[in-house]
């Protein structure tokens, strides 16, 4: 059964930085896709970007230019890497795999990790 480990959240003030880390583990299939969501309180899940594993990537309106996703294929590890950040940006950030041999693909989700920025 795959599943996804997520780190690097935390505290910062505006304008500052931080990177996020999600790797895959415990499943044969191959990523696809990974990618990160995120979840402020009182609003529904939102995409904030994701990259296909041939590096392939789209971000949301709200982080383009200040956000940067990655991959590394043979570490099956995702990377946010995230700039003057906004007290907007505050959320619960969840990882997010697409395993399987596309389209035939399963949704993995990590636990999420928590990112607030202070103003």
């Amino acid at each position: 059964q795959g599943q996804l480990v997520e780190s690097g959240g935390g505290l910062v003030q505006a304008g500052g930085s931080l990177r996020l880390s999600c790797t895959s583990s415990g499943t044969i299939f191959s990523i696809h896709s990974m990618g990160w969501y995120r979840q402020a309180p009182g609003k529904q899940r939102e995409l904030v970007a994701d990259i296909t594993a041939r590096g392939i990537t789209n971000y949301a309106d709200s982080v383009k230019g200040r956000f940067t996703i990655s991959i590394d294929n043979p570490k099956n590890t995702a990377y946010l890497q995230m700039y003057s950040l906004k007290p907007e940006d505050t959320a619960v950030y969840y990882c997010n795999a697409k395993i399987g041999n596309y389209p035939l693909v399963n949704d993995y989700w990590g636990q999420g990790t928590q990112v607030t920025v202070s103003s």
